[in-house]
């Protein structure tokens, strides 16, 4: 009965429990009503943004990344570990049921009470086995405070873990982009290298035949090597960016397959919208906001410590001196007692926590507020960036196909007499760096479109078509 009294007791102190410290409400920040390079929303399919380029290849890499890579495979553990602290956090709002076992046999000296009982047992075996049940009464909410502090940790490894497919999928998709810029260059230097080589072996005969100078023929020949040049520095680059791909997708470094040319890759819509969107799309804001929320919570964990803890103990089994008899006859224990604890004089060591959290939560709102800040300026650059690649792009494509009538009409005066060959010369060096100056170009074109997406966190939606690990994000309270 009195137990069952004080058990009726507790529950009544719990229910009418206070929580310490603030409740958390989102900081008030400034956001801009729109992006200086205007742009309208574009829907994108939810999760595979990177399918806008239209190539399987790309899609299939990407899909690999996200099976195979190891840093991805490290964020699901981190999230993971969060899950378990949330658990055992919440733990402690329930009462712990345990259990206890014993044995001993011990022999006393034969003085005192064993001389003189003629058949006092000695030596003296005794067997104990007890349940045992522990509950700290929650009344200023420490523990809950501590749960709600691990289930914002849980949200942000989570949110931290949506950052690293959002970044892993753009290294990606920008390595690819990037591999079939260098591939277009590779394939210029080499179309030009083999054009120089016709202009080297037509010149040597002519200048063996008397036609022409050796001056001409050097000429030709500088061409030839300076075009040679380019193809290992290219070769260089091309190796490290399929290593890079291959770490990437949790290969061995090797070759990667190629799907479309950097020409024929579709050229994506611009993902922009509104600036508050970002609040719901940027997994760094959403880890961000949920660590400040966990700093939040610390206070009142802290707060809770000026007051005393109220915690039950019970405990209810059986004792005898033989284990044949332990759950039989009038061997029944049991025992339930109360304890209250509280701090008096502790010298700072409560309110230094206090202040301690406190400044932590100061800290958490200012890096919240700054990647806010951060975010907007991110997708302000990636359009303003993307808007002067795209006329750098027309302008440069423009002075291409300039410099390629320039250099045919220059061949035929040559050819015709009318010129000199220092005029096609000039031409031909004129047209091949711009040749490869439009595939650079194109490359960082296409590159700025990921990093918009990248900016805007993943399209218009979270990646909802990435596998996440099997953990309970529901609200603890």
């Amino acid at each position: 009965m009195r137990a069952r009294s004080l058990l009726a007791i507790a529950a009544a102190l719990g229910a009418s429990a206070c929580t310490m410290g603030p409740d958390y409400a989102r900081p008030a920040v400034d956001v801009p009503t729109a992006y200086r390079t205007p742009t309208a929303p574009i829907a994108a399919d939810e999760g595979t943004w990177w399918k806008a380029f239209g190539d399987p290849v790309l899609d299939a890499l990407v899909d690999e990344a996200i099976a195979h890579n190891r840093t991805l495979e490290i964020a699901t553990a981190n999230v993971e570990a969060a899950a378990g602290v949330l658990t055992q956090a919440r733990s402690q709002l329930f009462p712990q049921v345990g259990y206890a076992g014993s044995g001993q046999r011990e022999r006393v000296p034969d003085t005192g009470l064993a001389a003189l009982l003629p058949n006092y047992p000695n030596p003296q075996t005794s067997y104990q086995a007890l349940l045992t049940a522990s509950w700290e009464i929650d009344l200023w909410g420490r523990i809950r405070r501590l749960s709600e502090a691990a289930r914002a940790n849980l949200l942000a490894t989570a949110a931290a873990r949506q950052g690293v497919v959002l970044s892993l999928t753009a290294s990606v998709v920008q390595n690819y982009i990037t591999l079939r810029g260098l591939d277009r260059q590779r394939e210029i230097s080499g179309d030009t290298l083999g054009a120089y080589a016709d202009s080297v072996k037509l010149f040597t005969l002519q200048f063996k035949y008397g036609q022409i100078s050796q001056m001409n023929v050097a000429q030709v020949e500088s061409q030839y090597e300076t075009a040679a040049a380019q193809i290992p520095a290219i070769e260089s680059q091309v190796a490290q960016v399929e290593n890079a791909l291959a770490v990437l997708t949790g290969r061995n470094p090797g070759a990667i397959e190629r799907g479309k040319t950097i020409d024929a890759l579709a050229a994506p819509d611009v993902p922009a919208g509104l600036p508050s969107d970002l609040l719901l799309r940027r997994p760094d804001i959403a880890q961000a906001e949920q660590q400040l929320v966990a700093a939040s919570a610390q206070i009142g964990a802290a707060r809770a410590l000026y007051f005393p803890t109220i915690s039950l103990t019970g405990a209810l089994g059986s004792t005898s001196n033989a284990l044949d008899n332990l759950f039989t006859g009038p061997t029944r224990v049991w025992s339930y007692a109360g304890q209250l604890a509280g701090p008096i004089f502790t010298f700072g060591a409560v309110s230094g926590q206090v202040a301690s959290a406190e400044a932590q939560a100061r800290a958490a709102e200012a890096n919240y507020r700054l990647t806010v800040e951060s975010a907007f300026a991110d997708v302000d650059n990636a359009l303003v960036a993307h808007a002067k690649l795209g006329a750098q792009h027309d302008a440069q494509a423009k002075l291409v196909a300039a410099l390629g009538d320039y250099a045919r009409l220059a061949k035929l005066q040559y050819n015709g007499g009318y010129a000199p060959y220092s005029t096609v010369l000039q031409a031909e060096q004129s047209l091949f760096p711009a040749q490869l100056q439009l595939a650079s170009v194109r490359t960082s074109l296409l590159v700025s479109s990921v990093n918009i997406y990248k900016a805007t966190g993943g399209g218009t939606l979270p990646a909802d078509g990435i596998p996440a690990p099997a953990i309970p994000l529901e609200p603890v309270f």
